[in-house]
């Protein structure tokens, strides 16, 4: 019998993460661990009118390519993926690791060819995706790999996943409408603001938003979800961030990284451990030296670190920024074969100011008061 909780998570992917109407067609993604999600996905589409294609990861397939691909074949594009990301309607990509361990002794440079190959499809999936022609979410479902990751037994991360997804209520809909309702006061008063500067133990950053909108994560992309964010103007940031927490890209992890700006771009990147990938990564392309990103997490649900970018972002009491492209609906022209988001403390005395006003101060918005 499935689980009524995966059922739940799957009618909110369908009904209101991507919002399925009949005719669209949907590329359903995930490992063979993730079959009871992709079926109850499945089923939903179906309901909703749409036309479901399930594309199942096999085990140990990344590894494989990557170690024995050439460049030649590290420089193809997959057919089906590209015509995914530029005529299909919908994608639900489930993440459902086997061992999310298993590209660590990958050359870093092989990463950095792969990712400048796709570099165009990611353009194109960016540019519709802010058209609204294609809509996409990221969730997970969970797997031993992933609880380990977290530092949980399996039944202990799935209660967690569950959780944060809202997918163990009575209507997790409703609930994901509330944090909609909640982060859209924060998305207005911020509409016209000009320069975001942000101060603490782990950042001195300086990014004008001018022109820049900013998005209220909901759950309309990433499931779970809560955060607020932009893309900079791209020649802004000045200053120096560092990530407390580990920067996970590509199966690497990278402790320690700081970087300073200047102008826009990154003048210095160093890390404690494997700094060889984080230089590799900010060279990758014009683009991926750019912050692309700056957010703030707002799930208070989530207060602790996975190793699972897609929660760990959005735990509440941190900011994060990614490297590389932007987002074109916020105002956004940079584009990159990255997106890398890496994760900052906020609860030891951080603040955001916004135009010089207090917006933010270890982990609370201060700005709205009593509203």
């Amino acid at each position: 019998m499935t689980d009524h909780r995966i059922e739940n998570l799957a009618c909110t992917l369908v009904e209101y993460s991507i919002r399925v109407k009949k005719g669209d067609r949907v590329a359903i993604g995930g490992t063979t661990q993730a079959e009871p999600l992709m079926r109850e996905v499945s089923r939903h589409v179906l309901r909703a009118g749409g036309h479901p294609t399930p594309v199942v990861h096999l085990s140990g397939w990344d590894y494989l390519f990557m170690n024995e691909a050439s460049e030649e074949q590290l420089n193809y594009v997959n057919p089906f993926f590209k015509m995914v990301q530029e005529e299909f309607e919908g994608l639900v990509h489930i993440r459902s690791d086997l061992n999310t361990r298993e590209l660590v002794s990958i050359p870093a440079e092989k990463h950095a060819v792969k990712a400048k190959a796709i570099a165009p499809v990611m353009e194109t999936y960016m540019r519709r995706s802010a058209a609204g022609e294609f809509n996409w979410v990221v969730t997970i479902f969970p797997t031993p790999a992933l609880a380990q990751d977290a530092e949980m037994s399996l039944e202990e991360f799935q209660d967690f996943v569950y959780g944060a997804t809202f997918a163990d209520r009575d209507d997790p809909i409703a609930a994901w409408r509330q944090v909609h309702d909640d982060q859209q006061k924060l998305v207005d008063w911020l509409k016209g603001k000009k320069e975001v500067v942000a101060k603490g133990p782990n950042v001195d950053l300086k990014v004008s938003i001018e022109g820049r909108l900013f998005k209220n994560s909901d759950g309309d992309r990433n499931m779970p979800s809560g955060e607020i964010f932009t893309s900079p103007v791209e020649d802004s940031a000045q200053g120096w961030y560092r990530g407390s927490f580990p920067a996970l890209n590509g199966g690497q992890e990278v402790l320690g990284v700081e970087l300073t700006f200047e102008n826009g771009r990154v003048v210095e990147a160093k890390a404690e451990h494997n700094e060889e990938y984080l230089q590799t990564m900010v060279n990758l392309d014009e683009g991926s030296s750019i912050m692309g990103e700056f957010a703030i997490g707002t799930n208070m649900g989530i207060q602790k670190f996975s190793r699972n970018i897609l929660f760990d972002e959005k735990m509440g009491g941190t900011m994060h920024i990614a490297l590389g492209s932007g987002f074109p609906e916020l105002g956004s022209k940079n584009t990159s074969g990255l997106h890398w988001d890496i994760i900052t403390e906020m609860r030891d005395g951080g603040k955001i100011f916004v135009d010089g006003e207090l917006f933010y101060d270890s982990g609370e918005f201060v700005v709205l008061g009593d509203q």
